[in-house]
This record gives C-alpha cells, sequence and structure tokens, in this order.
C-alpha cells in the first residue's frame, strides 16, 4: 500500500488518547512509507494526524473546499495541499489518490466520508480496504450497531466484513495491507429476478 485516506474530526474530543492515536499512527504511516491522504486541515485529530506524521518526514496529501481555506483551517506544512471547489470533490479526490481507507474518532463528517466509502465498495465502485481504527472503544457502539442490522437482514455479512476495526493501528494497518477484495454478487435484484 503506497497511500492510505484517514478520516477523522476537526474537533480533538474530550479524551487525550484520541489526539495521540491521531499522531502515532501519522509517524507510523511515515515509518512504512505510506503517503498520508487526509481533509488537509490543520485542526483537531486532523492537525495532530498530519503532524505526527511530518514530523516523521512523511509525505501528506491535503485535500480542502476553498471554502475551508478561506476560514484558515488548512494546514500549511503539507508536501500537497489540493484545492477544490466543494465537500464532493474532496471525497472523490482523496478516494481517487487512495489505495485504502481508515476512519479515526470523528464527528458527522467523518461518519459520512466512511459510510460513503463502504457504500461505494457494496455497489462494487472500487474494492479498497476499509478499517476504523477503535480508539478507547470510540467505535464499539457504531460496530455494535452494524452487527445487529446485519443480524436484522439490513446489511449482508459480506458487505458487513467490508469494515474492519482494531484496537491497535499496526495490527489494522497490516489487515488493510493483506485485504483481498472479495468477489461480492451482485447485491440488487429486480423484481421477480431469481
Amino acid at each position: 500500500m503506497k497511500s492510505l485516506c484517514v478520516f477523522c474530526g476537526a474537533n480533538p474530543g474530550t479524551n487525550p488518547a484520541y489526539l495521540e492515536a491521531a499522531k502515532q499512527l501519522g509517524g507510523m504511516l511515515a515509518d512504512k512509507n505510506i503517503r498520508l491522504i487526509y481533509g488537509g486541515g490543520k485542526v483537531g485529530m486532523m492537525g495532530a494526524l498530519a503532524d505526527g506524521c511530518i514530523a516523521r518526514r512523511g509525505k501528506v496529501t491535503g485535500v480542502i473546499p476553498k471554502f475551508l481555506v478561506d476560514k484558515e483551517v488548512a494546514h500549511n506544512r503539507l508536501n500537497e495541499l489540493l484545492i477544490v471547489g466543494s465537500m464532493h470533490e474532496r471525497k472523490k479526490k482523496m478516494a481517487d489518490l487512495s489505495e485504502g481507507f481508515l476512519a479515526l474518532p470523528g464527528g458527522m463528517g467523518t461518519l459520512e466520508e466512511l459510510f460513503e466509502v463502504v457504500t461505494w465498495g457494496q455497489l462494487g465502485l472500487h474494492e479498497k480496504p476499509i478499517g476504523l481504527l477503535n480508539v478507547v472503544d470510540y467505535f464499539t457502539p457504531l460496530l455494535n450497531f452494524l452487527d445487529h442490522a446485519a443480524a436484522e437482514k439490513f446489511i449482508r455479512p459480506e458487505h458487513r466484513a467490508l469494515i474492519m476495526a482494531d484496537t491497535q493501528a499496526p495490527n489494522l494497518l497490516q489487515q488493510l495491507m493483506d485485504y483481498r477484495s472479495p468477489r461480492l454478487e451482485r447485491w440488487l435484484r429486480k423484481i421477480g429476478d431469481a
């Protein structure tokens, strides 16, 4: 894996472990020579992630919409900062530049980005690995909900399996690097199809 898109919050959260995990993940990506692709911000989890990578001389590409640059939240020490016109363009560009996806703790934007790439994977629009770094059990309620949705037959087991999770960054990175996309059968059928 040469590049990884990381979704995470622009806020730091309440537990110092969140920022520390972001900083450590950034350093780990630098050590493994994996280019970090992220939202381009300098604040919160995004800033800690990028700073951790930069501190270890890693390569970082930020993708940010112009309206957020104008609010002065763009990181100014990246190897590359791509300025796009909209949030939609941002997500597409980050996905195009990345060989996999990882989510750190974050809010609505992080969850929206995560579930969009999961949906794209479910639809066969990409075959890239997707993981959650479950820092201090942040994502445990979400993972439990996904298991519940699968048990209730709203999510197929093979689609639930698209989201890998671990509490340890080295383990999760290894899972992402070892990932081989399953051939998912067509999940949308016309009425009357067998």
